[in-house]
């Protein structure tokens, strides 16, 4: 499978935001994507396409010496392919190159999928955010990586 990773741009919100609301129960709304890729001085946006479609997405913001992803997904039918590792060792490189030491991310205390994908990466537990999703209130594990 030939997956191209690139940087996202403002023509690709339209498949970002699809995306997001296939893969999360409370997606974030289409105009925040329109702010992260154009007024956000610290986001970044990388997408996934495959046979010129996008089929994943993740973003990081970096910010001083820290960096944070904000968002990590891949549409379902092209899961298991390491694209979401892909996309997430290329935010780690890009944030390295842009001087962050150290990068965090929430995810859901019981997606120990992603979980698995974050510590194969190096990211250890950090805390927890009490009632952290909005949709069912549970907890996030916060996770950081020194890179």
């Amino acid at each position: 499978m030939e997956v191209c990773i690139r940087k996202a741009t403002i023509d690709d919100v339209d498949a970002i935001y699809s995306i997001e609301q296939i893969c999360f129960t409370s997606p974030w709304t289409h105009e925040a994507y329109v702010n992260e890729l154009t007024n956000n001085q610290f986001a970044t946006y990388f997408v996934a396409e495959f046979d010129g479609k996008i089929i994943g997405y993740c973003g990081v913001w970096v910010i001083i010496d820290e960096a944070h992803i904000t968002n990590i997904a891949v549409l379902p039918n092209y899961r298991g392919y390491k694209i979401g590792e892909t996309l997430l060792r290329q935010a780690m490189s890009f944030a390295k190159m842009n001087h962050a030491k150290q990068m965090s991310l929430e995810v859901r205390v019981s997606n120990e999928i992603a979980q698995n994908l974050y510590r194969k990466l190096g990211f250890q537990n950090g805390g927890i955010r009490k009632g952290y999703y909005m949709d069912n209130y549970e907890d996030a594990l916060v996770m950081w990586v020194k890179l």
